[in-house]
């Protein structure tokens, strides 16, 4: 995405906002802070806290996909846009892999030929799901976009209807495991997500146009995500398939997932921001988020990251508290630091590319 164009302030901060969430969702789950269901929640209100953090941060990353939804069914397809993409992956999958390497912080003995594969060809093997399951979206977003311009207000509404009821209404109430269920790590339910985006740009939900409603919406969600949450885990201690039901809470694609996401992109989406240092703040590091999560969440990093930051002394006091917040803008500022570098890199390449690739003027004649 072009770093250089002015961008509405508003979807900017849902951008760094969001990306906050992500980073406190991998600290809360992988730091192992918020504790695998079962547990004894009476014994572990720590574990109870970081469930409830973990419920109003799970939308983060429909955010995501709903704001390029919302923005891209308007928009001109560019291919370019796909291979910046796929520049950007394999930029931090191929560096990070071997500058550990290099540094002595991994021993060539602990990684494998899959690894290898994984770090060469990070999209078939999912090293990163989100940016596969986004490349694929875009990919089709061509057809989505045009098809949705053209669909009436009613089509579109049974359609998007149809959709959440395949991707999330029947996982959210049917008590088992699914086969045709992905969690929403998927470019299926992201396909999904990008309907209903398409459909608030070119229609709109009124209802939620009012902040209070947004606002509490947000709040209902998360609220009732985190409580159906305990409830289940409490009642699996006796029935087993109450703690696949609090699990299926805290995916992407439960239906308190998604109405949590568009009430929450609905109050970022009518927040105005005045012009001025906040605002340029805010449009100078939001290109940066998507190189954050390339950062922290290479698969050599992502758990090792918590132990360099001290996770693990932290996680079973409220101490994880104060320690998650800085350990957030910790990794947000190395992130985004990394890939201004990167973009840095990307823009000296560009212009050598440019330059050689530019074709001489040819003579204009001269009718004297």
């Amino acid at each position: 995405m072009g770093i250089g164009s002015k961008r509405q302030a508003n979807f900017e901060l849902l951008r760094v906002v969001a990306m906050f969430m992500i980073i406190s969702l991998h600290y809360l789950v992988k730091g192992g802070a918020a504790v695998p269901f079962p547990f004894a929640a009476g014994e572990n209100p720590v574990g109870v806290l970081a469930w409830l953090i973990e419920a109003f941060c799970i939308v983060a990353v429909n955010c995501y996909v709903l704001i390029s939804g919302y923005f891209l069914v308007e928009s001109a397809w560019k291919p370019g846009r796909a291979v910046s993409l796929v520049l950007q992956v394999l930029f931090y999958s191929l560096l990070i892999s071997v500058s550990l390497l290099l540094t002595g912080v991994i021993s060539a003995g602990d990684l494998d030929l899959y690894d290898w594969i994984g770090f060469v060809f990070p999209f078939g093997t999912e090293h990163y799901w989100f940016a596969t399951a986004y490349l694929a979206m875009y990919l089709f977003v061509p057809f989505l976009a045009a098809g949705m311009r053209k669909m009436k207000k009613r089509e579109l509404q049974i359609l998007l209807a149809m959709l959440l009821v395949f991707f999330s209404l029947e996982k959210t109430i049917l008590p088992l495991y699914l086969a045709t269920d992905r969690y929403g790590y998927d470019f299926g339910w992201f396909l999904c997500l990008f309907v209903a985006a398409g459909y608030i740009r070119l229609y709109g939900i009124p209802w939620l146009e009012k902040r209070p409603h947004a606002a509490g919406l947000y709040v209902l969600s998360c609220v009732l995500i985190w409580l159906l949450a305990m409830a289940s885990n409490t009642l699996g201690s006796e029935i087993e398939t109450f703690i696949h039901y609090a699990n299926m809470l805290y995916t992407y694609n439960h239906l308190l997932c998604v109405t949590g996401a568009v009430s929450l992109f609905y109050m970022f989406k009518n927040l105005r921001i005045k012009e001025g240092r906040f605002a340029k703040a805010v449009r100078t590091l939001a290109p940066y988020t998507f190189g954050v999560y390339l950062l922290h969440e290479h698969v050599l990093v992502r758990y090792e990251w918590m132990k360099w930051l001290g996770v693990e002394n932290v996680k079973e006091s409220y101490l994880f508290v104060p320690h998650l917040l800085v350990c957030v803008l910790v990794v947000y500022a190395v992130g985004t630091a990394a890939d201004f570098v990167r973009a840095w890199v990307f823009a000296r390449v560009r212009a050598v590319a440019g330059r050689m690739w530019r074709q001489p003027e040819m003579p204009t004649e001269d009718k004297r």
